[in-house]
C-alpha cells in the first residue's frame, strides 16, 4: 500500500471520456499500489428506478459493460491490482459520493465529460457536482487528453499553481507527496492579475506588493519541496489566474496539474466556479482538484 493513497474509486458510464479518465486512474494506481474499486451508476431518464423490466434490464447490461470495459484496461495493464466493482441504482453524483464515503476512498478518478442519458455533457452535471462535494481529492480528466492505455500515462512534471490561500496548502501538500511517491518534478507558478483592479494605469506600489506576496507564496511551495528533496521550479506571471496555469502547462509539458478546489482570487472568492473550473474546462491534461476538507496526505 502507498501508506497516502491506499483506494481510488473510478466511476464510469463507458463514454470514451470516461474510458480516458479510467486510464489515467488505472495508471496512477498501479504506480502508487492502489486498491481499485470501478462503479457504474444506472440511471433512468428520469433519474428514478425505472419499473419497466425491459428498460431496467438494458440499463444494468449498458452499466456492466462500462465497468468490465474498466476492468479489461486494469488486467491489461497491471494484473496485480485489487479490483472491486459495483453496480448501484440512483443519482449519479449522490452514488459516487456516497460511495467514496462508506468506503473511504482516498481519491475519485473520473472524466469530465461523458454520458447520460443522451450524451450530456457531465462537467457541469455529475463531476462538477462530485468536485463541488467530495470531501477527498478528485483526479478530473478530460477527454483531450487522448489517453488509450494507461502505459502511455506519465506523470514526470507536476504543476502545483499557488495562490498563497490555505486551499492551495492543501494542494501544495497533496502534490509534494504525489511528486514524491512518483519520482516528480515540480513546477508552481503565481498569478500577478491586475484585472481585477480598476483604473488605467496600476500603481507601482500596488504592483510591487503583488509580486511581493507571490514571491512568498511560491517560496512556501519551493521550501516544501526541497524539504522532501523534490525537484522544483517556479515563477511569477501576469495575467488571469486560469489562462497563467493553462499557458505554463502547455509551455512546459505539464502532464498533471494539482490544485485546490477552493482558494482565494480577490476576496474569498471560491476557487471552483472561476480558476479550478475554468482550468478543469479548459485543460488537455489532467487535473488533480484537492477540497480544502481533504486530509493531510
Amino acid at each position: 500500500m502507498s501508506g497516502f493513497i491506499d483506494s481510488m474509486l473510478i466511476p464510469t458510464d463507458g463514454s470514451t471520456g470516461a474510458l480516458v479518465g479510467a486510464n489515467v486512474g488505472i495508471a496512477l494506481a498501479s504506480q502508487i499500489g492502489a486498491d481499485v474499486h470501478v462503479l457504474s451508476v444506472a440511471e433512468s431518464r428520469n433519474g428514478a428506478v425505472d419499473s419497466d423490466d425491459t428498460v431496467r434490464s438494458s440499463l444494468e447490461e449498458r452499466a456492466e459493460e462500462a465497468v468490465e470495459a474498466v476492468v479489461t484496461a486494469v488486467e491489461n495493464h497491471d494484473e496485480e491490482l485489487d479490483v472491486t466493482t459495483v453496480l448501484e441504482w440512483g443519482t449519479p453524483f449522490q452514488a459516487i459520493r456516497e460511495y467514496a464515503v462508506r468506503h473511504e476512498i482516498d481519491v475519485i478518478t473520473m472524466g469530465t465529460k461523458g454520458r447520460t442519458g443522451l450524451d450530456r455533457i457531465l462537467l457541469g452535471s455529475v463531476t462538477e457536482n462530485v468536485l463541488r462535494t467530495a470531501r477527498t481529492p478528485v483526479l478530473a480528466v478530460p477527454p483531450e487528453a487522448g489517453v488509450e492505455t494507461p502505459g502511455e500515462v506519465t506523470f514526470e512534471r507536476l504543476l502545483l499553481p499557488t495562490d498563497g490561500s490555505e486551499g492551495a496548502a492543501i494542494a501544495t501538500e497533496w502534490g509534494i507527496a504525489l511528486a514524491t511517491r512518483l519520482e516528480s518534478i515540480v513546477h508552481t507558478v503565481y498569478s500577478v492579475d491586475m484585472s481585477r483592479f480598476s483604473g488605467n494605469q496600476e500603481p507601482p506600489d500596488l504592483i510591487s506588493s503583488l509580486e511581493r506576496r507571490g514571491e512568498d507564496a511560491l517560496e512556501t511551495v519551493r521550501n516544501r519541496a526541497r524539504a522532501a528533496d523534490v525537484g522544483v521550479s517556479g515563477s511569477l506571471a501576469t495575467g488571469p489566474p486560469a489562462q497563467v496555469i493553462l499557458t505554463y502547462a502547455s509551455d512546459r509539458d505539464i502532464d498533471l496539474i494539482v490544485m485546490g478546489t477552493h482558494g482565494q482570487t480577490g476576496i474569498g472568492q471560491w476557487f471552483l466556479g472561476s480558476v479550478t473550473e475554468n482550468v478543469v474546462r479548459q485543460a488537455d491534461v489532467p487535473i488533480f482538484c484537492v477540497p480544502v476538507s481533504a486530509e493531510a496526505p
